[in-house]
C-alpha cells in the first residue's frame, strides 16, 4: 500500500496528471469510473485565487465520488502561495499539489511552474510556505531540470523531502525539451533508489499503453505512474493498465458502443457542471480524441461540434453507435 501522509493508495497507483483545460471535474470522473486512484484539479495561480478570480475559483470544484483528490497551485511568490493554501483547505480537497513542471511561456516567465527549476533555494522556500500553511497532505509535480546540463532532480527530491513533502511526481523531461523528444526515467529511477528518499516517488512521460506501463514499473521501480495525455480520449487506459498488470492479458479496444457510452457521461457530466451550452461547447475538443481512427467519422463530428442541445447531442451519439454497430466496426 501506498501513502500520502494519511492517504491509502493501492499498490501501484494510477494518478491522473493535472492538465491545463482538461482535467475539470467531468473529464475527472469518467477516469475515475475507468480506474484512476489520484486525480488533481488543473493548476491554479496562487495569485488569481487570492484576486478571487472567477476562473480560479471554479477549478475548485471537487466532488466525494472522486476522492481522493488534489487541488494544484502554481506561483513565484512564498506569501500567495501561502495564503492560496489556506484558501485551498476550505474546500477540504485530500491534498495541496504544488506544480513546479509547467513549461509553457505565460508561467515560467512570471518566475512559476518549472521556471522555478532555475532556482531550487526559491522552490525550497516556496514548498516550504505551502506546507507551512496547511494541515492537508503537501506534494509536487516538477521535471528533471531546466535544460540537460542543469538536471537537479536528485537535489530537488531531497530538499523538497526535508521541507515535508509527502510525495514527488516527475515528468522525465527538461523544461527545454517541453512535451518533444522521449521522456527520460533514468534520472527518476535514481531518486527512487536513493536511500535518502522516503516519500512515494512517481513517474511521468510517455505512458500509452498498458505494455509500456508494465516495462517501467518493473525497470525503473517507480511507485506509482502519472499519466496525462494519454488518458484524453482514452480514459479507460487506467482500466487496461490495472488488467494487464494483475493478468497479463490486453483487454480488447474499446468498443464503439464503450466509446459512445464514455462520451455521453461525459457531456453530460460537461453540461451538469457548467450548464448546457458552455459544457457543449468546452465538450468540442475532446470528439475527435474519442473517436480518433474510427472510419468515415468526419460527418458526425461536424454536427456534433455544431449542435448546442443535450438532447440533440444525445440522440445523434445513439445513431453513431447504431451505425457502427451494423458496419460491425
Amino acid at each position: 500500500m501506498i501513502k500520502i501522509g494519511n492517504i491509502e493508495l493501492p499498490d501501484f497507483p494510477l494518478l491522473l496528471a493535472p492538465m491545463e483545460d482538461v482535467s475539470d471535474p467531468p473529464f475527472r470522473r469518467v477516469c475515475k469510473e475507468n480506474g484512476a486512484d489520484l486525480m488533481y484539479s488543473e493548476f491554479i495561480s496562487s495569485e488569481g485565487l487570492i484576486r478571487d478570480a472567477i476562473k480560479s475559483k471554479q477549478k475548485l470544484d471537487i466532488f466525494d465520488y472522486e476522492r481522493p483528490v488534489g487541488i494544484q497551485i502554481f506561483g513565484g511568490d512564498e506569501e500567495a502561495m501561502a495564503s492560496s493554501a489556506k484558501i485551498i483547505e476550505t474546500v477540504q480537497p485530500d491534498l495541496v499539489d504544488i506544480n513546479f513542471g509547467c513549461p509553457v511561456k505565460k508561467v515560467v516567465s512570471k518566475g512559476a511552474g518549472a521556471g522555478v527549476l532555475k532556482d531550487v533555494d526559491l522552490m525550497v522556500r516556496l514548498t516550504k510556505a505551502v506546507v507551512s500553511s496547511t494541515h492537508l497532505p503537501v506534494t509536487v509535480k516538477t521535471r528533471l531540470g531546466w535544460d540537460a546540463d542543469s538536471i537537479n532532480i536528485h537535489e530537488v527530491a531531497e530538499r523538497l523531502q526535508e521541507v515535508g513533502i509527502k510525495a514527488l511526481s516527475i515528468h522525465g523531461r527538461t523544461r527545454a525539451q517541453m512535451y518533444k523528444g522521449t521522456a527520460d526515467w533514468e534520472p527518476i529511477a535514481a531518486v527512487k533508489k536513493n536511500p535518502n528518499i522516503e516519500i512515494p516517488i512517481f513517474g511521468n512521460g510517455d505512458i500509452d499503453s498498458p505494455q509500456k506501463a508494465e516495462i517501467y514499473k518493473n525497470k525503473y521501480g517507480i511507485d506509482g505512474i502519472m499519466i496525462g495525455r494519454a488518458a484524453i480520449g482514452n480514459p479507460w487506459i487506467f482500466k487496461e493498465i490495472k488488467h494487464f498488470l494483475q493478468t497479463g492479458e490486453t483487454l480488447p479496444e474499446a468498443s464503439i458502443e464503450e466509446r459512445i457510452d464514455v462520451v455521453k457521461k461525459h457531456v453530460e457530466f460537461s453540461c451538469e457542471w457548467k450548464g448546457e451550452r458552455l459544457g457543449l461547447l468546452e465538450m468540442r475538443k475532446h470528439y475527435n480524441n474519442y473517436f480518433k481512427g474510427i472510419p468515415h467519422f468526419r460527418p458526425y463530428k461536424k454536427t456534433l461540434v455544431e449542435l448546442l442541445d443535450l438532447s440533440l447531442i444525445l440522440e445523434l451519439l445513439e445513431e453513431i453507435k447504431d451505425f457502427y454497430k451494423e458496419e460491425n466496426f
